[in-house]
Formats: C-alpha cells, sequence, structure tokens
C-alpha cells in the first residue's frame, strides 16, 4: 500500500502508523475493515481505498460513520475505483458513508454512487489567508516544472524555514490560550459535556478520542489546539495542525477544526484570526480552512470575506441512511474526516532527507 501511495505523491504510514488506524475504537466496535485492495494477477496492490469509522454524537446516543480515504488506483487497474467505492458503500454498522477530502479527479465518481455534495452550500469552498506570497508563488513554479519529469515522484524538500525547528512564541489575544491538557474531569471535558448536550451531530470531540487522534505515531509535530474562554469556562475550541502536503509546497496551518457553544458568537472568529497571525510564527505560509460549513461561515464574519476561494470542485460528499439523524443535524469540519490521518506533517530537520 505504501508502494501504491507513494507512486502518485501521497504521503506513506509506517508499519506503526498503520498498526494505530487499526486500533481506531469505533471501528473495532462493529468489526470494520481499514479498507480494501484491488491485487494483480501478479500480487501487486494496484488499488486502494482506505475505511476510517469515526464516533458520533446525537443526543446521548453513540453512533458510527464511514469516511473513505487515500482512494488510489493504478491505470492498468481500471474500473477497480468503482469497485472499491462500491465495498465501502456496501459496509453496514454506519448511518453515514462520506468523504470531506475528494481531490478534482476521483470528485466525479462519487456522484455516479449516488453520494451527493454535503453540506450542499459549501462543498466546494475551502478558505485561505497567505502570510507568504512569495513562498506560495515559488511553490506554484517548483510544481509546474515538476510537471515537465512525469515519471518522478521523489523530489527533495524545498521551501523550508527555521521557524519550523524554531517557532516564535505565540502571540494570543486576550481571553485565547492553548489547551494543553485533555483529562477527563478537566475544563475541556466540560466544554465537550456542554457542546455534545446541545443535541446537534457530531463527530466525537471527547478527551478519550482527541488523546486516540493525537496519539498517531506518524504525527511528527503535535497539533495546536487554542481556546476561548469567558468566564464561565471554554466557549470555543480550535485544532490547527502544521502540515506540508508535497516536498515543493511550503508549510500550511491547517485549521481542522473549529466549534464553538451555540451562545458564542464571537470565539470562532476570534481563535481563527488568532491562528492567521501567528501562522508565520510557526513557519507557515499560509493558513487553510480545508472545511467548511454554513454554520461556521456564519460565525467567520469580516474574516470569511477576506480569505482566498480554494477548491469549487466540490470535495465534500455524503450518502445518509434513511434511519439516521436529520443531516442538516451536522454542521462538519476536517476533524470529521481523514484530514487527521491524511495530512502530512510539515517536517522537522532531523527527518527532513528522510521525508523528501
Amino acid at each position: 500500500m505504501n508502494r501504491l501511495l507513494a507512486s502518485v505523491g501521497w504521503p506513506t504510514r509506517s508499519q506503526a502508523g498503520w498498526a494505530w488506524l487499526g486500533t481506531s475504537p469505533a471501528g473495532r466496535e462493529i468489526h470494520a475493515p481499514q479498507g480494501w485492495i484491488v491485487e494483480s494477477d501478479f500480487g501487486d496492490v494496484v488499488g486502494f481505498l482506505g475505511n476510517l469509522v469515526l464516533p458520533f454524537d446525537f443526543r446521548g446516543r453513540r453512533l458510527r460513520g464511514a469516511t473513505g480515504f487515500s482512494i488510489v488506483v493504478r491505470p492498468e487497474a481500471r474500473g477497480a475505483g468503482r469497485r472499491l467505492i462500491s465495498a465501502f458503500l456496501n459496509q453496514d454498522g454506519v448511518f453515514t458513508h462520506y468523504t470531506l477530502n475528494a481531490n478534482a479527479l476521483s470528485a466525479p465518481i462519487y456522484a455516479r454512487h449516488r453520494m451527493t455534495p454535503w453540506p450542499e452550500a459549501t462543498s466546494g469552498l475551502k478558505l485561505s489567508w497567505i502570510a507568504d506570497p512569495v513562498a506560495c508563488m515559488s511553490s506554484r513554479l517548483l510544481r509546474a516544472a515538476a510537471r515537465l519529469e512525469p515519471q518522478r515522484i521523489v523530489f527533495p524538500e524545498r521551501l523550508l524555514t527555521s521557524r519550523l525547528d524554531t517557532p516564535a512564541p505565540l502571540r494570543l489575544p486576550q481571553g485565547v490560550d492553548v489547551v494543553s491538557t485533555f483529562e477527563p474531569n478537566g475544563d475541556y471535558a466540560l466544554y465537550w459535556s456542554r457542546l455534545s448536550e446541545e443535541g446537534r451531530l457530531r463527530v466525537d470531540r471527547s478527551p478519550a478520542e482527541i488523546s486516540w487522534r493525537f496519539a498517531d505515531p506518524d504525527l511528527w509535530r503535535q497539533p495546536l489546539v487554542l481556546g476561548f474562554r469567558r468566564d464561565r469556562g471554554l466557549t470555543s475550541v480550535a485544532i490547527a495542525v502544521l502540515a506540508k502536503g508535497h516536498p515543493l509546497e511550503p508549510a500550511v496551518l491547517e485549521v481542522i477544526d473549529l466549534t464553538a457553544l451555540s451562545d458564542e458568537k464571537d470565539g470562532c472568529e476570534i481563535l481563527l484570526r488568532a491562528l492567521i497571525d501567528n501562522a508565520p510564527r510557526l513557519g507557515a505560509a499560509k493558513t487553510r480552512l480545508p472545511v467548511v460549513s454554513p454554520w461556521l461561515l456564519d460565525r467567520l464574519g469580516e474574516t470569511a470575506r477576506t480569505a482566498r476561494r480554494e477548491g469549487g470542485w466540490g470535495h465534500c460528499h455524503a450518502r445518509f441512511g434513511a434511519a439516521g439523524p436529520d443531516p442538516e443535524l451536522w454542521s462538519p469540519t476536517a476533524w470529521d474526516g481523514d484530514y487527521s490521518v491524511c495530512l502530512r506533517s510539515a517536517p522537522i530537520s532531523a527527518r527532513s532527507s528522510q521525508a523528501a
């Protein structure tokens, strides 16, 4: 599988990383496979689709949803993609099958399997805020040059900055601080309890689930978690990952989660603004919000209006079971998809040569 992923320039996993994925609590509850492969007559893996089952909380009920990730099919295995997606959609024990991270090539395939854009109004929207336009333009030129060598899949690591090794101290506005502990009885646990009591459909963000995600052995850097507090405690939380999708791309601060209590109107925008302002201090050339729901977009105010629009091909698709909760109660973020297991961490200097 790693050879197949590397053949298209996608991040691979260590043996420990694949084993960790197999310990997904929600997946083990329903004995879900980690994915499906297609083999050639010679036993080579020529097609792969990963299967990540995530726990949902809905009014005290524990539900499960399945998100597909890293679908890759070699040219000689034409038609295998349809079979892989059919296998994914035929699995039982989940109320929804979805992807929040389809690329422009795979997006049309999902529509043929009766997966519809979701959320409908924002399924093709990504927002970004550029901090270093020179690095972003240099990346475009490097990748354009790389397309002249289509047979080459290994490139030296470019666009590294000293901040990736030695970040500057964060400068956070009043009311914002780093959330670094997730004890079962701590303030974050209280925030999750209040969030889940609101009765919306949410992917599990409990301390136990966060601890499992952050234990991924292939995370070279721990995610940055910021919280916005009022007198009564946490009212909004953001999770961001410093990623570098390809050796020829600059580092990007990917905002993979942004939530708030229903009566907190400003927290999401305050936290996002703090991440945007601190991105250069961490070595990121831009900040990106890769999954946007109408609920979240409404709370980002002027900060959303200053963003660059990315995407456009429809990267979010879902198919819901008839017996599940009302999909309108779900406002997904990148946390709800495969981003936390598929993003390539920005390398640390000691690992740069290995990552290349």
